[in-house]
């Protein structure tokens, strides 16, 4: 059997191990070379190159633009305005009120389902239905609590959030418009 880079993989006698390399000769002589370009090529990083050390490229310098001037000061003052606003903190409370006990109701029967695995394998293992055990169940519990879930969230965010966040995100589109002059 022979990989992709033309050395043996298989262990048994016959044409398998007889693999030649680029140059005509016989591996199983042990003369073989690796004809891999990259095979001696180090990650950029790693080990020890030619003993010339690698000069770290330059990092650009980040745009530094202040608060109170221009058109990206105005910006930021508009999105700490909504970010102040009323129907801001009602979104992000609805998401805290759906999200804080959602995850420490899964959290808790996932934690449960650990320990009780751990702790208690004769109850885990107690049948239930023919093969089909304690353990089982909650397993498969774990993966529907998970879709759930998932159904749970995505129903609350389109029929509680996603309106409001929508209009806040239309306005603050609109503020910053108006702030940039006409141009988004």
């Amino acid at each position: 059997m022979q990989s992709s880079n033309g050395r043996s993989r298989g262990g048994g006698e016959g044409p398998e191990n007889v693999v030649e390399n680029h140059e005509g000769q016989d591996s199983s002589s042990g003369d073989m070379t690796y004809q891999d370009p990259w095979y001696d090529a180090l990650a950029s990083g790693w080990g020890e190159g030619d003993g010339v050390p690698v000069p770290a490229a330059p990092v650009p310098r980040a745009r530094r633009e202040s608060r109170s001037g221009g058109a990206a000061g105005a910006a930021a003052g508009v999105y700490l305005e909504v970010q102040r606003s009323a129907a801001f903190r009602e979104v992000r409370g609805r998401y805290r009120r759906f999200v804080v006990p959602a995850v420490a109701v899964f959290f808790t029967w996932y934690v449960g389902y650990v320990v009780t695995a751990t702790a208690a394998p004769g109850l885990m293992a107690r049948p239930v239905l023919g093969a089909v055990n304690v353990g089982m169940l909650a397993g498969l519990g774990q993966f529907l609590s998970t879709f759930l879930l998932t159904w749970a969230y995505a129903r609350h965010a389109r029929l509680r959030r996603d309106r409001a966040a929508l209009e806040l995100r239309w306005d603050t589109q609109e503020l910053t418009r108006g702030v940039r002059g006409g141009v988004s």
